[in-house]
């Protein structure tokens, strides 16, 4: 219990034998984030590997299990879990089926990178879903707010990819290649503002989601720091 804490109950209110019940009933909860983290390092280096602006098949399918994970490990109710697993089951298998098929397009190219940029925006709502319902603050916790950092910073790098895609052009300008490596670096520079400024999008649209993200990025860690420092439970006795 931490301060300020009623008898029972943990800093969200909930009662301290419910999380206890669920912990019991979960028990892959507290290594799951671990997997999670693994599959996002696997996606990352595969989208870092891009040198063209068109999304991989193969990381798009990590992607999907990343997503698959994320709901099981988030403890997400029986019927959205199952609904979601078929949604995913259902693209990877069209996935398999095109990358089989040797279908290419720039059709398919937006397709794929609008699928990437929908998987990553259900995972950290699903993450951050699942550690306001548990109310207590601890080393998964932790796991799950690295997750779902790192996940928004891959949410924005498809939403600078999908925009390049659609629009045709190159987001940060002729004078630089307009790659999937390239929005990545860009993304997570400005998720951290970190701002080298070698990158800067030229249209307004691509400069409008640069500022949402850097604002994202920095309401993320001022909320998750302070919970973690104000909810952190010390081991029972």
């Amino acid at each position: 219990m931490t301060l300020g804490d009623t008898p029972g109950r943990t800093s969200a209110g909930v009662p301290a034998a419910w999380q206890d019940r669920l912990a019991a009933r979960h028990p892959h909860s507290q290594s799951g984030y671990w997997v999670v983290l693994l599959l996002i390092a696997v996606s990352y280096v595969l989208c870092a590997t891009q040198a063209s602006p068109d999304p991989s098949a193969p990381a798009l399918l990590v992607q999907l299990a990343t997503v698959a994970v994320t709901l099981w490990v988030a403890h997400v109710g029986p019927v959205l879990r199952r609904t979601g697993w078929i949604v995913l089951a259902v693209a990877a298998v069209a996935i398999i089926a095109v990358r089989l098929a040797g279908t290419e397009g720039h059709v398919l190219d937006i397709a794929l990178s609008a699928a990437s940029m929908l998987a990553y925006l259900s995972a950290p709502v699903a993450i951050l879903s699942h550690q306001i319902r548990r109310g207590r603050v601890d080393g998964q916790t932790l796991l799950a707010a690295v997750a779902a950092y790192v996940l928004v910073g891959m949410f924005f790098t498809f939403v600078f990819n999908l925009t390049a895609l659609v629009t045709d052009v190159p987001i940060f300008g002729d004078a630089h290649a307009d790659t999937l490596t390239s929005q990545l670096f860009f993304s997570f520079t400005t998720l951290t503002t970190t701002g080298y400024g070698n990158l800067v999008p030229v249209g307004q649209f691509g400069q409008t989601v640069a500022i949402v993200e850097a604002i994202a990025g920095q309401l993320f860690l001022v909320i998750a720091v302070a919970r973690v420092v104000a909810g952190w439970e010390r081991p029972r006795p």
